[in-house]
């Protein structure tokens, strides 16, 4: 028996199964009557990410403190441009009045997210650090305490979207201040540490609160079906429209990538199947295409290298084992191997491959990645697997 054979795992969904009614039982697990119904109709209301009310209270605290104005709503750009209005919950001064303090009350729609209703707050304070915006997390905001997670040890776990969106209130508000005082920006959630249990954070190696997430600003609720049947429309316009290739991605981030390497490709050959990997490549299959190219990071192309079609189902864990046992045909090193046995995330391991200079094994899982959903589809189309770096440079690639 080879090594590679050696890689198989146990598949949280089986090859022959249905990947999307799978995805549809998870979300839908003790669902009320009422939401059910408002889904099949279309009806459910989407909100907004913990980044946008965030970037919301930030705002209308920095507006009262340089206008001394009490706002109760505040107009966000979204990362894509779109302006959405937010309800400030309440807005208080410190004793000494040099700082401001807003909430927002979080409102994911209805979706079941767990930090709907907590008060999201920022606190802005102007500094002596002229032209100097800080931006960090207090209490209820988990620190980062693991690699791994494309944020620095010891920081607050602001991700980078929800930075960026309150950077920019900052300097659209009060650029004409920092030409002689700095801004500072404290993140806070009352109950953050209590929610964060809820959470994968404390599992991930962030303590003591929630993260402040977000790429979109939107919260899309019970989205399972909807995105299939996006996949499906997709699919079905690109065949419509004569394509012969069509491009999966895993997310935003690597369709813009992969973009760049396949610029004579029309827009609609591009498709996103999120998690549902499994369910996209049997719906080329069943269209008859003849060529896919699958792009991503390294997180989901490890899950899908491992058998998992599903990739958001519980469960559905990247196995360290499992990568390293990849790595051990690439190196021969047990510190090395260890590393990757103890590592906190996929991407943790690439950080690790990387600084080790571990040769061949991002190419090696996108080989496994090629195997799994070239079985997957019966042989029945021509694959390619690209891999990306968080440098948006490719890292692998198979064939």
């Amino acid at each position: 028996m080879s090594n590679e054979s050696n890689l198989k795992v146990d598949k949280s969904v089986d090859d022959d199964g249905d990947e999307l009614k799978l995805a549809e039982m998870e979300a839908e697990e003790e669902l009320p009557l009422q939401i059910i119904e408002k889904r099949k109709k279309g009806l459910l209301r989407t909100g907004f990410t913990t980044g946008t009310s965030a970037t919301a209270a930030t705002k209308a605290a920095l507006l009262t403190l340089i206008s001394s104005q009490i706002y109760n709503t505040i107009d966000i750009a979204l990362p894509k441009g779109k302006i959405v209005k937010l309800k400030i919950a309440w807005t208080i001064y410190s004793p000494n009045r040099q700082s401001v303090t807003s909430a927002v009350i979080k409102d994911a729609g209805d979706d079941p997210d767990v930090t709907h209703g907590a008060e999201i707050c920022s606190t802005v304070t102007l500094t002596r650090q002229k032209g100097l915006i800080e931006i960090d997390g207090g209490y209820g905001v988990g620190r980062v305490t693991r690699p791994g997670l494309g944020l620095e040890i010891g920081h607050a776990a602001i991700n980078p979207v929800p930075k960026k969106m309150i950077e920019q209130v900052v300097l659209d508000a009060a650029k004409f201040i920092l030409t002689n005082k700095g801004i500072k920006v404290i993140i806070s959630v009352p109950k953050g540490i209590e929610l964060a249990k809820k959470t994968d954070n404390p599992r991930l190696g962030i303590i003591g609160g929630i993260s402040i997430l977000g790429t979109t600003g939107i919260v899309f609720p019970y989205s399972t079906s909807s995105f299939a049947a996006s996949i499906r429309q997709s699919l079905d316009v690109a065949i419509s429209l004569g394509t012969e290739v069509v491009v999966l991605t895993t997310g935003g981030r690597s369709e813009d990538y992969i973009k760049n390497l396949y610029k004579s490709l029309p827009d609609y050959a591009f498709i996103q199947m999120g998690d549902f990997s499994g369910y996209t490549i049997k719906q080329c299959a069943n269209r008859n295409i003849k060529k896919i190219i699958i792009a991503g990071f390294i997180g989901k192309l490890s899950k899908m290298a491992m058998g998992i079609k599903q990739t958001h189902v519980r469960g559905s864990h990247v196995s360290m084992d499992y990568m390293a046992n990849l790595a051990s045909l690439c190196v021969n090193s047990k510190n090395i191997i260890n590393d990757i046995k103890n590592a906190n995330t996929a991407r943790h391991v690439s950080e690790i491959i990387i600084q080790n200079n571990v040769k061949n094994f991002f190419d090696l899982l996108c080989k496994q990645v090629y195997l799994e959903m070239s079985n997957h589809s019966n042989k029945s189309m021509e694959i390619e697997v690209v891999m990306f770096g968080f440098d948006g440079k490719i890292s692998g690639k198979y064939p």
